[in-house]
């Protein structure tokens, strides 16, 4: 049995998501007629109280094409310096928007008020980019899966409509924070400019993510997809993946973090693990001592077939999801007793 928790996108269909794929109704998306494609746009649209969405390939393409629009050339955008759209999306941000990035220091990767009050830049100052956007990540990848508090986010957009600047969320692990924390879409709706939301994440489709905001922006944004070859044709087998993960897969997320916490508890006395980061939703990251590299662990649990990335020198990470199961649970305990140094 092979134990795959490198991460959450490695999650395969599920019988009842297969049916609703292979039942779609199809149209040609670039043409905007596919009717399920709408249907999956309108729903995510509603349920975060936002006039419009956009379906993409990607939480990549997603982000990118909300700092697109948000921004012009020379801008500059705020965010921590753990951020996905930083360090995991090939330099986008100087590629398609031509814009810079200002990197904070923040808790775990989630920043505050008053940092970004301080970090915005005098528009009069024509020696410094015009700060244009300010992008916050939650889940905090990079933080383990740690969330923010919907007053930090208040807090954060009360600076941005001070200063006139739109707040855009990653949200590709959204549904994580908001199943723990029992808040509303809505009111994170009412929050943000715009929200990247993934599909292919805990929700487990196999492609796709929504980018969500008022209709204005979505239009630029579809400009912006075709231009980036990010228009497809029948791709209402994808969104009617995404209908049914909107339907049936938001509440079990809390199994999930069930599950990574079990897993932090394994990891409790096991030799090699130095420490333990907090584990708040479904990300399990341990830190191994000086003398073992993270490149060295994951090759050996490869040899034992479980699955994991490197997140550091010394750092390992485990993302748990909806194909692993109690039985994997089980049988991971046993791998992870028997690797040895």
């Amino acid at each position: 049995m092979f134990i795959d928790l490198r991460s959450d996108t490695v999650t395969k269909p599920t019988q009842g998501m297969k049916e609703a794929m292979f039942t779609a109704e199809l149209g040609d998306d670039v043409f905007g007629d596919d009717p399920t494609v709408i249907t999956l746009e309108e729903k995510a649209a509603k349920l975060f109280g936002m006039e419009a969405a956009l379906f993409c390939a990607s939480g990549t393409m997603t982000n990118q094409l909300a700092i697109r629009v948000h921004t012009l050339p020379g801008s500059e955008v705020i965010c921590d310096k753990m951020s996905h759209i930083y360090l995991y999306e090939g330099g986008g941000v100087s590629l398609n928007s031509f814009s810079s990035l200002k990197l904070l220091e923040g808790n775990k990767g989630r920043i505050n008020a008053q940092q970004v009050r301080d970090a915005i830049n005098n528009p009069d100052d024509i020696h410094q980019p015009v700060t244009r956007l300010v992008s916050l990540e939650n889940t905090m990848n990079k933080g383990g899966g740690c969330y923010y508090q919907l007053s930090d986010i208040e807090a954060i957009r009360q600076v941005c409509n001070e200063h006139q600047l739109p707040l855009h969320l990653d949200g590709a692990r959204i549904f994580n924070a908001l199943v723990e924390t029992g808040e509303s879409t809505l009111t994170h709706g009412q929050l943000f400019d715009s929200i990247s939301i993934c599909l292919s994440k805990g929700l487990g489709c196999p492609v796709g993510s929504l980018l969500i905001g008022k209709k204005d922006f979505i239009k630029k944004a579809r400009r912006f997809r075709k231009v980036m070859g990010g228009g497809w044709r029948q791709a209402g087998f994808l969104a009617a993946a995404g209908i049914y993960a909107l339907d049936n897969h938001i509440e079990r997320l809390k199994e999930d973090h069930a599950r990574a916490r079990k897993i932090g508890q394994m990891l409790e006395g096991v030799p090699f693990v130095e420490e333990i980061y907090p584990i708040d939703t479904n990300i399990a990251i341990f830190r191994l001592p000086d003398s073992i590299l993270a490149t060295e662990f994951v090759a050996k649990a490869k040899e034992h077939e479980l699955g994991c990335v490197t997140f550091g020198k010394h750092l390992v990470r485990f993302v748990t999801h909806l194909d692993f199961s109690d039985e994997h649970l089980m049988e991971f305990e046993r791998v992870i007793k028997g690797i040895a140094f």
